[in-house]
């Protein structure tokens, strides 16, 4: 009877330690054999026209980044779920407690975020400024002088523009949106008097100043950042981000990239190199 019982106890061990060994495995399967065997990416993703775009009243999603997602993920013969619209202080979170596998908004990489999450090759570039409230002429053409304690900047919780006033401009305050605000409210608190400066690339300005004719203008012509737009996964998934770099490059060189920023009318704010050519910025 002992030997017995002896014997079922070393089965019912031997089979929890293969269960066991087996969720361990599932739980550390890369997100390229995920994806694979899914056939399926999911997608976390921030609303930042016009990369990434969210129709209000039917919450359909387009611009660039949705696009290019789309038709990349088509390629590697994959479907997409775009299952969570997320602030920037959280998407890299995101991605650490496994919600979905992919940011879909292209976002600037920096080294702050590089210790968190992977990313894929620039999809674009694009350039930042600071701008201020037309009629103020205390900057004029000098972003240097931002950086006086008498000066408020509007910021974005967990967004670069938090990122660029505490690393350039350290004795500036600040006038802190949540991270689920829009972009564009940092431009209106810019206009409104709360702040005096923030800072945006050309495709956020432009649009802001098709319905603000005249309210803000560009402090200086020299870019004070230069990022590449970049998509994001959960750090150490190389391999991964080499089939969809390769999926990315694709349509770099059969030019559905170009045409997806003619689509959306942003020539004239994303570039397809870092540096500036002519009139662009």
């Amino acid at each position: 009877m002992h030997n017995k019982l002896a014997f079922g106890a070393i089965i019912v061990s031997t089979i929890a330690i293969v269960l066991t060994l087996s969720a361990t495995k599932d739980s550390t399967e890369s997100l390229a054999d995920n994806v694979i065997s899914t056939g399926v990416i999911r997608i976390g993703y921030v609303v930042y026209p016009p990369t990434l775009i969210k129709d209000p009243n039917t919450g359909a999603l387009s611009g660039i980044a949705y696009d290019i997602a789309e038709q990349a993920a088509k390629n590697l013969g994959l479907e997409t779920e775009w299952v969570e619209e997320v602030g920037w202080g959280s998407m890299i979170e995101g991605l650490r407690s496994g919600r979905y596998d992919m940011i879909g908004t292209l976002i600037w990489p920096n080294s702050a975020r590089a210790r968190e999450a992977a990313f894929s090759t620039p999809v674009m570039y694009s350039a930042v400024y600071p701008y201020a409230r037309s009629g103020d002429t205390h900057f004029e053409s000098d972003p240097a002088r931002l950086n006086s304690d008498t000066v408020t900047l509007a910021t974005l919780d967990g967004e670069m523009t938090t990122f660029i006033a505490q690393n350039d401009f350290p004795l500036a305050k600040t006038y802190a949106l949540p991270q689920l605000s829009s972009v564009s409210e940092l431009l209106l608190g810019v206009t409104s008097g709360k702040a005096d400066v923030t800072f945006a690339e050309p495709a956020i300005a432009n649009d802001f100043l098709k319905n603000n004719p005249g309210s803000i203008y560009r402090v200086g012509d020299t870019p004070i950042r230069i990022f590449g737009n970049v998509f994001a996964v959960a750090r150490g998934e190389h391999e991964f981000l080499a089939m969809w770099n390769v999926a990315l490059q694709e349509l770099a060189f059969d030019g559905t990239i170009k045409r997806t920023i003619q689509k959306y009318a942003a020539e004239e704010s994303y570039l397809p190199t870092a540096y500036p050519v002519g009139n662009n910025w």
